[in-house]
């Protein structure tokens, strides 16, 4: 069972914007669904084959996965460079962990996470 939303909640309104200032962290550009506004998500994301991989800590429905999920599309900014990215799909830990190079760390199992995001680059 992954990370409770009201975490997720607090973790969006009081750690988050001191991610994302921080510039440390690679942070995910995406839509709003409904409102149409941009928002800016820090987390780990790990390079696989063809894109990029996202842990779903809060699992699938969280705001920022279903939003990405809707518009089909999202920026990535990591280590000073931006890479768009698509087709976005939520994928299995089987899948996730064979994408995944063999050194990543990988969530700890006691989070029982069992839902990654799965994005493509955008070529050029």
């Amino acid at each position: 069972m992954p990370m409770p939303l009201w975490w997720g909640k607090i973790n969006k309104r009081v750690f988050n914007p001191r991610a994302v200032e921080g510039g440390k962290w690679p942070v995910l550009t995406h839509v709003g669904r409904t409102s149409g506004r941009t928002y800016h998500t820090p987390l780990d994301a790990f390079p696989v084959d063809g894109g990029y991989l996202f842990v779903l800590v809060y699992g699938s429905r969280s705001d920022w996965v279903r939003n990405i999920l809707a518009a089909g599309s999202a920026r990535l900014r990591i280590d000073g460079t931006e890479v768009a990215l698509t087709a976005p799909r939520v994928v299995g830990e089987a899948e996730a962990f064979a994408a995944m190079a063999a050194d990543a760390a990988r969530p700890p199992k006691l989070l029982r996470i069992s839902e990654f995001l799965r994005m493509d680059s955008v070529p050029g």
